[in-house]
């Protein structure tokens, strides 16, 4: 289905029953990240799954802000009247989640992220250099995203109160200190470090994250 949000045409899919949950995946990726996921989540919740501004289906963009992406999802929930759903989201989804539920503290009733940074200095220096040269051949706007965004303060984390996951992968390309700084500074947060996982392999088509946001969503979901 499309909707039309801030002048940006989205794409989304919703599937299931029961209290909603929206799903957002990671940069230059699609729903399709969560084709494992959604139809297991989708056995006791209505999911929402979104393409980002300039991914997937959703309509092209000629740049990307992640503040722009978080204001797509608070329309998104305004325009369908969704009553305090949960989130997740993955890595770029994760950042947009956190800067969305701190601008609006009242959006949703959970939030769980997963790979996510506060600053770009938030990768592994392997993984900079790696965007660099990338884009430095490509001039991908993507990969400008990540190498100049976000810039999310302590005082932006605090703002957050709703129940927060935090996880990430023991081998993941965000600095642990990051995620560890994330966690501490949301004071309901829990934080859960993923042994043997990278980025992506408990989350892009893995059955793997499911009992982890299960078990999250079912204490706090409305």
């Amino acid at each position: 289905m499309y909707i039309q949000l801030n002048g940006q045409v989205i794409y989304y899919e919703k599937t299931g029953e029961g209290s909603p949950i929206l799903l957002v995946h990671g940069n230059g990726e699609s729903i399709k990240t969560f084709e494992v996921l959604i139809p297991a989540l989708s056995k006791k919740h209505t999911v929402y799954a979104l393409d980002s501004r300039g991914h997937g289906k959703s309509a092209a963009v000629s740049e990307y802000h992640y503040a722009d992406m978080a204001e797509d999802v608070a329309a998104f929930v305004q325009a369908l009247d969704l009553v305090k759903p949960a989130f997740y989201g993955f890595s770029d989804g994760g950042i947009v989640g956190l800067l969305a539920a701190s601008k609006y503290p009242t959006l949703f009733s959970a939030l769980a992220i997963s790979g996510a940074n506060l600053t770009p200095s938030g990768c592994r220096l392997a993984e900079r250099i790696k965007d660099r040269l990338h884009y430095m051949k490509t001039k991908d706007p993507l990969t400008k995203l990540m190498m100049t965004e976000p810039h999310i303060t302590k005082e932006d984390l605090s703002k957050i109160t709703i129940p927060t996951l935090v996880l990430a992968g023991a081998k993941d390309c965000i600095k642990r200190s990051e995620t560890k700084r994330i966690a501490d500074n949301i004071s309901d947060s829990t934080l859960k470090i993923l042994p043997g996982e990278d980025h992506f392999s408990y989350v892009v088509k893995s059955p793997k994250l499911f009992p982890i946001l299960d078990e999250f969503f079912s204490a706090h979901c409305y």
